[in-house]
């Protein structure tokens, strides 16, 4: 009570994120035009001509290192998800005669890294002993495999799949990237088919590591001057990609996904670039839809806790969310009720969706999730305001959560279309999955903002926590957080392999997390979540913003954009009216409280060589 008081009769101090504005103007929303229905029928129609051409490819007999080249080349264009089955029925063959076909392979290096990677990349068990053969009685690489090139190239992108303990991949990777290397710095790659430019591009960041979606877009400009891809693959692709994008455009201004996220364009579409990132596929346009406006509300929590709450704020909101007690709302300030208002209609509208579809509930573990989630961004909070820097092991005991990566990969779980009661029961088995995708990815967040996170008066991250507890400097923590980020990706890659489809769909989405966070953190400054983008004047937040996602989020969820134009043969339906006993509507604010303060919810999203990458998904 006295607390709440005090704060009556004088506004505590509130920090200042200082964020930059974002690149989604008014103007570049606009700009995001789609094709006709008549453009896209069309469009459709030659496809289906290419698919089927496509497949036959696939399918009819060949030479092994032919064969994989094709399998390859359709899954760097994009097109892999139209031949799931497919593929699997030729690596499921390769892969039961591996001795012999390795056999087959063994003068050629390229074909044996390809042959790996792509069994390692598709959940098949391999050994590391098939690069064996191109060892000498010393265990170096013999000399033979220097002058293969693309050989090399193949081998520095298999290597990447390494898992604990493999340690001839870890001498393949330095062989290959120190050959690969002195070939460049000697001018020796050939310009032809574009094998400079690929390797260029490989040794900047390999391929295991890459955004997928602007991996296709690249490697469909790459290609053209290829003469080793099919044109009816490149012509199969462009096609596709544009179709495909189409789709992504319709998430825009004015679809239902973009409405159930009402913070802002620019809040919506950033998030949804994340989710996009996360899975590209058609089919999976519930999985985009739930992350959106999950990250959206984790943006706007986070930076409550990192800049705009008070501490005893802060606890209060807290022990609320832990115990999704509705009662203890009555303690919170005005704009801490909003979100609690959002927080809940999510999570009731997400589980009354899978109840009603999957007659499976997921509120309880949404809930838990979320508790868990507010409770980490607590232990920070105490932190930053105690001055305290913890070791870096507890500040990843604790960091792993607060990176938001349990809510994401439990939310990608329950969507995924072969969720059954007994796959729900079993999610805890993949607790080490999940922490490992998690870890990472907040490392990635923590290499790419930590300095202006701290600029802006925010807890110490894992840099500085390693710079405290070892008192070496910058240079040396942060290569050895590059090494330890290196182990989680070990134990990433040490994870692909599945017995299910729903396996197949989860794991992916826990690989593509930290392939996003790469892409967005990888020069330091790329996505910084910013929710409350100044506050000089020193207002209150309003409680407009929050007001208007409570409104959509009682009102009917909408299909993802992929509801119109996907290459699905079945397309998803709108969902029914939520059930309005699973919601709870907002207070009306007090007129003291409905002003806006300086600027709101803005997220950004800087101007670096990969956005323009970025962009061309959706321009």
């Amino acid at each position: 009570m006295a607390t709440r008081q005090a704060m009556s009769i004088c506004d505590p101090f509130r920090r200042s994120g200082n964020y930059h504005p974002s690149i989604w103007t008014d103007e570049r929303v606009q700009s995001l035009t789609s094709t006709s229905a008549v453009q896209r029928e069309e469009k459709r129609e030659t496809i289906k001509v290419l698919k089927e051409q496509t497949r036959n490819l696939i399918l009819e007999k060949q030479q092994v290192a032919e064969q994989l080249q094709l399998i390859d080349h359709v899954q760097q264009l994009g097109l892999a998800y139209h031949f799931k089955d497919e593929f699997t029925d030729v690596l499921s063959r390769l892969h039961a005669s591996l001795d012999k076909v390795s056999s087959q392979l063994k003068d050629d290096l390229h074909a044996t890294a390809l042959l790996f990677r792509l069994l390692r990349a598709n959940g098949f068990s391999v050994s590391q002993d098939l690069f064996e053969v191109f060892r000498d009685e010393k265990g170096n690489f013999e000399a033979r495999c220097e002058n293969q090139i693309r050989g090399l190239l193949s081998l520095y992108e298999a290597s990447y799949f390494e898992k604990d303990g493999e340690i001839m991949l870890k001498e393949a990777m330095d062989f290959a990237t120190e050959q690969l290397k002195g070939f460049m710095e000697e001018g020796s790659v050939p310009e032809a088919g574009g094998l400079r430019e690929q390797v260029a591009h490989a040794l900047q960041i390999p391929l295991n590591w890459r955004l997928e979606r602007v991996q296709h877009r690249w490697f469909i400009e790459a290609c053209s001057g290829d003469d080793t891809v099919n044109p009816l693959l490149l012509e199969f692709a462009k096609l596709d990609f544009n179709l495909v994008q189409d789709m992504y455009k319709n998430g825009g201004p004015g679809s239902g996904l973009q409405r159930s996220c009402h913070f802002s364009e620019t809040d919506y579409f950033e998030n949804y670039l994340w989710a996009l990132g996360f899975t590209y596929e058609p089919e999976s346009w519930r999985c985009r839809m739930m992350e959106t406006k999950a990250m959206c509300l984790i943006t706007l929590i986070d930076d409550i806790y990192d800049v705009y709450g008070t501490l005893d704020e802060l606890q209060l909101f807290t022990d609320a969310v832990y115990r999704w007690d509705l009662t203890a709302m009555d303690k919170l300030p005005e704009y801490m009720k909003l979100c609690f208002f959002a927080l809940f209609n999510l999570v009731h509208e997400e589980g009354y969706q899978v109840m009603k579809e999957k007659g499976l509930d997921i509120v309880p573990g949404l809930k838990r999730r979320w508790g868990n989630q507010c409770k980490s961004y607590l232990e920070e909070a105490k932190w930053f305001h105690h001055g305290q820097t913890p070791k870096l092991e507890e500040y990843l005991e604790n960091a792993w959560v607060s990176g938001s990566g349990p809510i994401i990969l439990f939310n990608a779980y329950c969507v995924g279309k072969d969720l059954t009661r007994e796959s729900l029961k079993i999610f805890s088995s993949y607790y080490e999955i999940t922490r490992s995708a998690s870890t990472l990815a907040r490392l990635y967040n923590d290499m790419g903002t930590s300095m202006d996170e701290l600029e802006r008066g925010d807890v110490a991250k894992c840099i500085q926590c390693y710079m405290h507890n070892k008192g070496v400097s910058e240079e040396v923590t942060r290569r050895e957080i590059r090494e330890l980020m290196r182990k989680y990706w070990r134990e990433l890659n040490g994870a692909l392999s599945w017995d299910s489809p729903l396996e197949v769909y989860f794991k992916n989405v826990t690989v593509n997390i930290n392939r996003t966070a790469q892409f967005f953190y990888q020069d330091r400054d790329g996505y910084v979540a910013t929710i409350l983008r100044s506050f000089a004047s020193q207002e209150k937040p309003s409680v407009a913003v929050l007001q208007a996602l409570n409104e959509e989020l009682t009102q009917s969820l909408s299909s993802d954009p992929a509801a119109s134009t996907s290459l699905q043969p079945s397309e998803p339906q709108a969902a029914d009216a939520v059930a309005t006993s699973t919601l709870i509507e907002p207070p009306t604010p007090s007129p003291a409280d409905s002003t806006l303060p300086a600027s709101l919810i803005n997220l950004r999203l800087s101007h670096r060589p990969q956005d323009k990458c970025l962009l061309s998904l959706l321009l």
